[in-house]
């Protein structure tokens, strides 16, 4: 009869010793990399920058899964990008490489039988080789237009067997080539949205305050009696009011927050005007920034509500948190 098996005890110690060691090693290996980080970095972003073509990243294995994140950082960051899997290039997709291509092809022995069989075919057809490997004497490092030394000291695996510190200081070395390659590039904030349309991030980057501001703003001017621009600003439905003189300018703003400082302050507000309880200089912010910004903006000042301008500095809209949360850029 077969026995069940003992149910495994976890010694809390000894695991949080076991992660944290993991995580110092794989700290230390990237720490190791950056310091020996030269010339062959820099050729490599040359090699891609005047490239005509795409950058296809390759691999098998733990170095094929960097590969696809490598790949899609690129690709999200600027630099044209896609993976192929080397053994399925092997059985046709290498027809996905064009001579004007640049591969990456990852692995930490370089030694790897499917890349070094597409390697030669990619290099006779005019495309570039960048390898990334932990040995720089392997044969895909003697192929390579320029070799990237992503060699570790040690794996994080107790077994020093797994895959860890090497995939991931690959890892690391993909992500310094993308950001190289976006400031280069000079890669900006609309490039970033346009590349992201989606979820959360893509509205963020993609919404600005024009999108989303209340245009039919409540306008009073500084001489208008307290009660008579209360009317204005119940019918606005914004709890506030802008104050504005004869040409438009913004003078003020007058809040609920500031009635109820008044009535405590003034008591009997029927002969008092505006002018005497407005905030001066309320914050504004142009339409054409990000809305994200303006939670920032408000956020910083602690304060609930902006004033929009246009780029001649004139009053457009108004925007509060509730329409932000509305088009859920917070």
């Amino acid at each position: 009869m077969n026995q069940a098996a003992a149910p495994t005890i976890v010694h809390a110690d000894h695991a949080l010793a076991m992660g944290r060691q993991v995580l110092e090693i794989e700290a230390a290996a990237i720490t190791a990399m950056s310091a020996r980080l030269g010339a062959e970095f820099t050729a490599a972003v040359t090699l891609i920058l005047e490239s005509h073509g795409r950058v296809i990243v390759s691999g098998i294995g733990k170095s094929g899964h960097v590969g696809r994140k490598i790949a899609a950082t690129l690709a999200s960051t600027g630099t044209p990008a896609y993976f192929v899997h080397a053994a399925e290039a092997v059985h046709g997709d290498l027809g996905m490489i064009t001579c004007d291509d640049v591969l990456i092809a990852l692995s930490n022995s370089g030694e790897n039988d499917e890349l070094l069989t597409i390697v030669p075919l990619v290099k006779r057809q005019g495309g570039k080789l960048i390898a990334i490997t932990g040995n720089e004497g392997s044969s895909l490092a003697q192929e390579a237009d320029v070799h990237l030394d992503a060699r570790v000291a040690q794996e994080a695996c107790p077994l020093n067997l797994a895959p860890t510190a090497s995939t991931t200081v690959a890892l690391a070395l993909g992500d310094a080539l993308a950001v190289a390659l976006l400031d280069a590039r000079g890669f900006g904030v609309e490039d970033f949205a346009r590349s992201h349309p989606g979820g959360m991030l893509g509205r963020k980057l993609l919404t600005h305050v024009g999108d989303v501001m209340q245009a039919n703003v409540p306008v009073v001017t500084a001489e208008m009696p307290i009660p008579a621009a209360l009317v204005t600003m119940t019918r606005g439905g914004m709890g506030m009011v802008v104050v504005t003189d004869a040409a438009g300018n913004i003078d003020g703003i007058f809040t609920d927050g500031d009635l109820r400082r008044a009535m405590e302050r003034l008591g009997d507000l029927r002969d008092i005007t505006v002018a005497s309880v407005m905030t001066h200089n309320p914050r504004r912010i142009e339409a054409r920034r990000l809305a994200v910004e303006a939670v920032e903006m408000m956020e910083t000042h602690a304060v609930n509500q902006l004033l929009v301008i246009d780029d001649a500095g004139k009053l457009c809209g108004a925007l509060n948190m509730h329409d932000l949360f509305r088009a859920k850029v917070v």
